[in-house]
C-alpha cells in the first residue's frame, strides 16, 4: 500500500487557495467597515426608520465579523473545494455591502424633527411602520396618506404636512422597508381602515413615493366605495397613462428641480388625470419638498427652505380642503 505525502501536489494549496483566503479576509473586513460606516451615517434613523434596514445591517455586520475573525485567525492556507461557488459568494457579499452603502437614508433635519412633537391641536404618534399626525379637535372625513421619496426619512415630511393636521386632516406617513416606496405598496390598504372617521383619502407622495401613490389610486379606482379622494404629487408624476382616471389631482413641482425637472413634469402632463392642477414653486428644488438636506443630482434652489415649505404646505392645504365635503 502506498501513501501520498502531505505535501504532494494533490493536497498542497494552490495559488487560488491563497487568493480565496486573502479575498475572504478583505471582503469580510470591508463588510465590517461598511456596516459600521452605514450605521453611523444612518444616525437617528437606526431608531426611527423601518426596522428592515437595521436588521440587514445587523445580519451583515455579525456575519462579516465572524468571517473576518475566522479567516484572520487561519494561520495556514488549506486546499479548498467548490472554489467557483466560494468566489461567487465573495462577489455577492461585496454586492450586499454596496447595497448597504446605497441604502443609507437621508435623515430628517430641522424643522421636521421638531414638527414630530404633539401639541394642543394635534397628536403625533410614531411606530415601526408609520407616522400618524391626528387632529385633536374636529376630524375631517378626508385624510392624507403620503409616501416618502426614495431613501428619505418619513419624519422629513412632518413640517410640510403638519399644517394639514392642524386644520383637521389626519396625515399618515408610512415607513418604507429600506426606504423604497415599491416595497410599501400595500401600506395604504393596511392603514386606510385604522383612522375613523376618515373614509376618503388623498393619496400623495414625493418623487418615487408619488409614483406609488398613483399606482394605489389606479388600483382602487374600480373598487366599490373607492377610498381615493384625490392625488397629490410632490416633484413627481405617474409611471403609466392615467389620463382616463377621473380623480382630482394636484402636481406641485420646483422650477430648480434637477431630478423631477420642469421638462419631465411638462412631458408627463399627457399622462396625468384630466383636469389636473399644477403649482410651480419658483426657485424650489427636489429636496425642498422635505427636510432632509441636499440630494445628489438636484438643482440649486434660489429660495430658502422655509419659503419653499410654506408655499408647498399652502397649496397642499387648499387642495385637500377643496375635497372635503
Amino acid at each position: 500500500m502506498t501513501h501520498k505525502r502531505a505535501d504532494s501536489p494533490a493536497s498542497s494549496p494552490t495559488r487560488s487557495d491563497v487568493f480565496l483566503l486573502w479575498s475572504a479576509r478583505i471582503v469580510a473586513s470591508l463588510g465590517v467597515l461598511f456596516t459600521a460606516w452605514a450605521a453611523l451615517r444612518t444616525g437617528s434613523m437606526v431608531v426611527h426608520g423601518h426596522p428592515a434596514y437595521v436588521v440587514l445591517l445587523a445580519i451583515v455586520f455579525v456575519a462579516s465579523a465572524v468571517l473576518a475573525l475566522r479567516t484572520w485567525l487561519t494561520r495556514t492556507v488549506q486546499r479548498r473545494r467548490f472554489k467557483a461557488l466560494r468566489t461567487l459568494g465573495l462577489v455577492a457579499w461585496l454586492g450586499v455591502a454596496g447595497a448597504l452603502w446605497w441604502l443609507v437614508p437621508f435623515s430628517a433635519i430641522e424643522p421636521a424633527v421638531s414638527a414630530m412633537d404633539s401639541s394642543a391641536n394635534l397628536t403625533v404618534t410614531e411606530s415601526a411602520g408609520q407616522i400618524v399626525m391626528a387632529p385633536t379637535g374636529t376630524v375631517s372625513e378626508v385624510g392624507v396618506f403620503f409616501q416618502p421619496g426614495a431613501r428619505v426619512d418619513a419624519r422629513a415630511y412632518a413640517a410640510v404636512l403638519r399644517p394639514l393636521a392642524e386644520n383637521g386632516f389626519t396625515v399618515v406617513i408610512p415607513k418604507q422597508p429600506f426606504g423604497i416606496a415599491f416595497l410599501a405598496t400595500g401600506a395604504f390598504d393596511a392603514a386606510r381602515a385604522e383612522h375613523p372617521p376618515v373614509d376618503r383619502w388623498v393619496l400623495g407622495g414625493h418623487s418615487l413615493g408619488g409614483v406609488v401613490a398613483a399606482m394605489d389610486a389606479e388600483s382602487f379606482a374600480q373598487a366599490p366605495n373607492d377610498p381615493a379622494a384625490g392625488l397629490l404629487f410632490y416633484a413627481s408624476y405617474p409611471a403609466t397613462d392615467m389620463s382616463s382616471l377621473d380623480l382630482p389631482t394636484l402636481s406641485i413641482s420646483g422650477s430648480q428641480d434637477g431630478l423631477a425637472t420642469p421638462a419631465k413634469v411638462n412631458d408627463s402632463k399627457a399622462a396625468m388625470p384630466h383636469g389636473s392642477l399644477y403649482t410651480v414653486v419658483k426657485g424650489g428644488s427636489h429636496a425642498n419638498f422635505g427636510d432632509y438636506g441636499p440630494q445628489p443630482g438636484d438643482g440649486q434652489p434660489t429660495i430658502s427652505r422655509d419659503t419653499a415649505r410654506e408655499q408647498i404646505s399652502k397649496a397642499s392645504l387648499e387642495f385637500v380642503r377643496s375635497l372635503a365635503r
